[in-house]
């Protein structure tokens, strides 16, 4: 994972937080351990909206 590709990713997380604020939908804590892991490659873009599917099915 190149810097390049962690800011990218960090520009995004930031994004869709911004995004779900402006239409008032609130954003759980335990998806900041997620997205850490998907800005550090750590998971992947399917694993990442998997695990975000399966958040929005619990509530």
């Amino acid at each position: 994972m190149t810097e390049t590709e962690i800011a990218k990713r960090q520009r995004s997380v930031k994004i869709a937080k911004a995004i779900n604020s402006i239409e008032g939908v609130p954003i759980p804590e335990e998806t900041n351990e997620f997205f850490r892991q998907w800005i550090n490659g750590e998971i992947t873009d399917e694993q990442l909206t998997e695990i975000m599917l399966s958040m929005c099915k619990r509530i």
